[in-house]
């Protein structure tokens, strides 16, 4: 069995795959505060409710974007599974063509993401993930890393809202039923959800056109399922694609 880590900036997303098959994937929010014992109980716990002890873990594969918690989970997984974990950086085998000035200012998430994507169109695409940041990253037919864009996540715009605004709440971020809003809550819902729909859908007009073509476009990221309903640009939905996209890695890495 592989378990797959992705250490995200709001949420630890994890899976156990068994033959190609995920037997359950997980998403946790990210606390860079708790030690390795702490998320060891964790995810025993958690693996613990599909029958799976470390034992049965033959491989293990990460990704990381919080340098803080890397080694606090490295060491949790030498402990959980016996064994080191293979960590997605500069040497590892990702099958994507990083031809940039510095590829070690590319997040892991996002090269995760790119593998996941062009295995499954085999062309060119773009990939919209929907995390604490919002990125739109964009492949070639060839398999090359063609460029990010990246803004601050709608979730992240509502709280910069509300944290610096002395009479704006917090909401729950959902769509209201009209765009102008008759109360407050209404209001930083219509701006930031149909808002950031509209950015969305600009940028992935402007990528295209950048690439020179119609292309396939993915959503991805815990968020994807708030702005993918309410438009028609995205031709798949998959929150979980970073976890297929380690899933491949691994297996161009297997020892």
């Amino acid at each position: 069995m592989l378990l797959a880590i992705d250490i995200g900036n709001s949420n630890i997303v994890f899976g156990i795959c068994d033959e190609d098959r995920w037997v359950r994937q997980w998403r946790l929010r990210t606390d860079p505060f708790k030690m390795p014992d702490e998320y060891s109980v964790l995810f025993r716990d958690l693996l613990r409710e599909e029958n799976i002890v470390g034992t049965d873990l033959d491989q293990v594969i990460m990704s990381s974007v919080v340098p803080s918690l890397t080694g606090k989970i490295q060491e949790m997984t030498r402990g959980l599974a016996g064994q080191e974990p293979l960590i997605v950086g500069p040497g590892v085998k990702t099958g994507i063509k990083i031809n940039i000035a510095n590829p070690s200012e590319l997040g892991t998430d996002i090269i995760c993401n790119c593998v996941a994507a062009y295995e499954r169109f085999k062309s060119s695409c773009i990939v919209v993930d929907f995390g604490t940041a919002l990125t739109f990253t964009g492949l070639s037919d060839e398999g090359e890393f063609l460029g990010v864009a990246i803004a601050p996540g709608f979730q992240s715009a509502a709280e910069a809202l509300s944290s610096h605004t002395a009479q704006l709440p917090q909401v729950w971020l959902e769509p209201p039923e009209k765009v102008l809003g008759r109360n407050t809550i209404q209001s930083i819902q219509s701006g930031v959800i149909y808002g950031y729909t509209s950015l969305v859908e600009n940028m992935i007009d402007r990528i295209k056109k950048e690439i020179g073509k119609d292309v396939p476009v993915i959503a991805t990221g815990g968020r994807a399922n708030v702005v993918a309903k309410l438009t028609d640009r995205f031709t798949e939905k998959e929150p979980w694609l970073i976890l297929e996209g380690l899933k491949i890695i691994a297996k161009k890495n297997r020892r």
